[in-house]
């Protein structure tokens, strides 16, 4: 990963916003979705985008969708270093902040483990 990949990724608010919320743990599209209030199609852009410069990992659960950061021991320096930037400088941003207290309103529940599978394959939806 090059350096200039990471910061083409964060030059985009939204894909600051999604990284953000990946620091807090692995995500369904659906959780992106209520908490950033955008459509499916532009949550999905922009992590196939961050996917294609290996700033995110994704995984198919059922019939979601979960994405997150590269395992701690895998992730370049450089990436370990722009994400805690990255945690300082939103630390008292109301959009940030925002995002986060919604997404600790939602249903976790097609998130992976630990999180109880209260929602998943034949629930008919996720969040």
């Amino acid at each position: 990963m090059k350096l200039v990949e990471i910061y083409q990724c964060l030059c985009d608010e939204t894909r600051l916003r999604l990284l953000h919320l990946l620091l807090q743990g692995p995500l369904c599209v659906c959780h992106f979705q209520a908490v950033l209030g955008e459509p499916q199609v532009k949550i999905s852009k922009h992590l196939g985008y961050l996917k294609a410069r290996g700033l995110v990992t994704v995984r198919r659960s059922g019939n979601w969708m979960i994405y997150a950061l590269p395992a701690a021991r895998a992730r370049p320096p450089e990436l370990i270093a722009n994400l805690a930037c990255l945690q300082d400088c939103v630390a008292e941003n109301v959009v940030f902040k925002r995002d986060l207290a919604r997404l600790r309103k939602l249903d976790l529940a097609c998130a992976p483990a630990p999180v109880a599978a209260a929602c998943g394959p034949g629930k008919g939806r996720c969040c």
